[in-house]
Formats: structure tokens, C-alpha cells, sequence
């Protein structure tokens, strides 16, 4: 029969994560917000060591997120040993508005997530402005 090849797309959404997997998606996720004039990024990491897996930077408007995260030596039955957890480098990058300097940006990891906070300056404001014309 031509035309029965499957294409992935041809599956809805979370039945084709299940069975294929997650090609373009980073494990990585975060979420982003304002808080008044604060960026705040969060990023679900459980099981990681914050002070030796990651590694937080901003350079040229981005905010990089680089981490690891190390397997555990843990009990592999005679019988054969199965996981779905992911370990090996992830890193994730996100722009920043204008003018966020890495001097600002904090972090804390808390209960399995990392949340970073970026003070955003305060934009001019928008629309035009007449301009005054002296005399002299």
C-alpha cells in the first residue's frame, strides 16, 4: 500500500511522547515570569546537587543554565536493571530583556527546583514626546 508510512506528527501529543520519545524538547523546563520588575526563571531539577551540577551565567543578553546530572550507583538485580531517568549535561538558554547585568542575577534551589531572579531596568517610557523648540 502506498502512502501507509507513519510520519510522527501523525500521533496526538502525548501518545507520541510516550512511545517515541522527545526529539527537539529539552529535559530541561523551566518557566518564566515578571514579578514587578524582576525576571524570574524556574526550572524543575530534582535529585541534584545545586553547589556541584550547575552552573549559572548570563553573557551578551542570555541566561545560560549548564548542568549534570550524575546517575547513582544503586541496586542492579541479577535480573537485569531499567530506568526512565535522564542523566548526562543538560544546558538551557534564555534571552534576557536590555540592560540585565549578571552582577544582579540570584539563584536558590529549594524542594527540587532552581529559581533564578534577574532585576529587568526600568524602560523608558513608550510613545513619542514633543520636542520643545528654543528661542534665541
Amino acid at each position: 500500500m502506498v502512502g501507509m508510512r507513519r510520519d510522527r506528527f501523525d500521533l496526538p501529543e502525548p501518545f507520541r511522547r510516550f512511545f517515541e520519545g522527545e526529539w527537539e524538547a529539552s529535559w530541561l523546563r523551566v518557566e518564566e515570569f515578571r514579578d514587578g520588575q524582576t525576571m524570574v526563571v524556574r526550572a524543575e531539577l530534582p535529585g541534584i546537587d545545586p553547589d556541584r551540577d550547575v552552573d549559572i551565567s548570563v553573557r551578551e543578553g542570555v541566561l545560560h543554565i549548564r548542568g549534570e546530572r550524575r546517575e547513582q550507583a544503586g541496586e542492579k538485580a541479577k535480573s537485569g536493571y531499567r530506568t526512565e531517568f535522564r542523566y548526562g549535561s543538560f544546558s538551557r538558554n534564555i534571552n534576557l530583556p536590555p540592560g540585565c547585568r549578571q552582577e544582579d542575577v540570584t539563584a536558590s534551589y529549594r524542594d527540587g527546583i532552581l529559581e533564578v531572579r534577574i532585576p529587568v531596568p526600568q524602560e523608558p517610557p513608550a510613545g513619542t514626546g514633543k520636542v520643545t523648540i528654543n528661542r534665541g
